[in-house]
């Protein structure tokens, strides 16, 4: 099968289109056709093995063996093992599996996808899992947003934002969405109850202060941060940075030096993959509660070029990669 794979560490140029083994699924195991897949954020941290911790036990010069890149995925299941119970040959799937840049991926009996929303095409379902899930797991789980509180999305426009905009209204927020000019239209057919353009206004001298920040741009000092969060509020920063303008390191130090001292909560968290939140993002999609954006999408053989997209920082929502009709 043929599979985008990365032999050294650098910039999309590393990339290739090479012929691998296909797998065969052990008896816990489900062996998925990829129809399209996205790339994320977390794609190019491995494939430029940056921050550097990243290349341990991978290579700490260059890989010791190709890797391959991607995550989200949708498909049809062509086989199963003996043992699995939840899915059947033929079912229209998504969800997240590593090396999804390619046309076949195996997942694990207790990682089994769900089924795609008959209303999703499998281009949108193929962008759902990682960016839906950080979307929830960060409002949800870790703001714990209620109703009728003031929530922030800075960076409202991108893969992870259009997600975030959608659930928050969903949860009874009133949403404010901070993104460019071109985005304003977007993040308002979101839902958002109000729009902020950072290229004419910056949300952080506006005189609003909000229950909740969802800080996807890391592009603020926590002084600023702190002027526009009501007491009590809270942050959740993810990330930020592109390889150009990589997220400081300097500042999440910073940072972490100076929660214990702030009158307002921080709750940083790494996203956890899981078929139960899969399945509630499901269930919003099929509902149309939760709506997904594309950017753009590239052929396989053009995967280089959806990473150099995914890098700029200028998606609108999410990059999706097709692999087979």
């Amino acid at each position: 099968m043929r599979a985008v794979v990365y032999s050294e560490y650098g910039g999309p140029e590393v990339l290739r289109l090479a012929e691998v083994e296909k797998p065969a699924p052990a008896d816990n195991e489900i062996l998925v056709k990829v129809h399209a897949a996205a790339v994320n954020p977390v794609d190019w941290h491995f494939m430029r093995g940056s921050p550097f911790p990243i290349r341990f036990g991978r290579g700490l010069k260059k890989p010791k063996t190709p890797q391959r890149l991607g995550f989200d995925f949708s498909g049809t299941v062509e086989a199963v093992g003996g043992h699995v119970t939840r899915s059947t040959i033929g079912d229209a799937v998504f969800g997240g599996a590593s090396g999804s840049l390619a046309e076949y991926v195996i997942l694990s009996g207790d990682r089994d996808p769900v089924k795609k929303p008959d209303r999703l095409t499998f281009e949108q379902a193929a962008g759902v899992a990682l960016a839906g899930m950080t979307a929830l797991q960060a409002l949800r789980d870790k703001a714990q947003v209620q109703r009728g509180q003031h929530v922030l999305i800075n960076g409202a426009a991108g893969g992870i934002g259009t997600y975030a905009v959608q659930l928050a209204k969903s949860f009874g927020a009133n949403v404010t969405g901070v993104q460019s000019t071109r985005n304003v239209e977007l993040v308002r057919s979101l839902g958002a109850d109000h729009v902020i353009d950072y290229m004419t206004a910056d949300f952080t001298t506006t005189g609003e202060r909000y229950d909740v920040i969802f800080d996807n741009v890391s592009n603020r000092s926590l002084a600023e941060i702190g002027r526009v969060l009501k007491p009590g509020g809270t942050l959740v920063p993810n990330g930020g940075g592109t390889p150009d303008k990589p997220a400081s390191i300097a500042r999440l130090l910073k940072t972490l030096m100076m929660w214990p001292f702030l009158n307002h909560k921080i709750r940083f968290f790494v996203t956890s993959p899981n078929r139960d939140d899969l399945q509630f993002l499901a269930d919003l999609l099929q509902a149309g509660t939760l709506v997904p954006v594309i950017d753009r999408c590239y052929p396989l053989s053009e995967a280089a070029d959806a990473m150099r997209h995914l890098e700029s920082g200028h998606a609108r929502g999410k990059i999706i990669v097709t692999i087979t009709s």
